[in-house]
């Protein structure tokens, strides 16, 4: 398979995501944000292309460098728990993104559904 064509499965499989995924590199600039996180991040939207810093408090930049340092310590570290979202009740995770060799090329932040019930069962009407 040609590697434009492995992009446009990952690029879908992102943006098929109904959480917000917004990719960073490791300058902490936002390289990618998928349908829901221009959605989730509104006022802000679009974010593609702005540092962190600009838009998170000095509390929250500090956990996600804390995280990133956590990364390239180990290649096993590679999820943290962020915050708590109570309003839609979702978790939200940072996350690294290594290449082939293991080597810390960025990281993401994603959502998961805090309890089952959150989640959508083969709704196919």
């Amino acid at each position: 398979m040609a590697e434009n064509e492995l992009f446009d499965f990952f690029k879908g499989i992102i943006d098929s995501e109904e959480g917000p995924i917004v990719l960073c590199n490791l300058d902490y600039r936002i390289i990618y944000e998928n349908p829901a996180a221009m959605m989730y991040y509104t006022p802000a939207a679009p974010i593609t292309g702005k540092l962190l810093s600009t838009l998170m408090d000095e509390e929250m930049m500090s956990k996600v460098n804390m995280s990133v340092e956590w990364f390239k310590e180990d290649r096993k570290n590679n999820k943290v728990f962020a915050f708590h979202d109570n309003t839609n009740n979702m978790d939200m995770y940072i996350l690294a993104i290594r290449n082939t060799k293991g080597e810390l090329i960025g990281f993401y932040g994603r959502r998961e559904d805090r309890t089952p019930d959150q989640g959508k069962i083969f709704d196919l009407d």
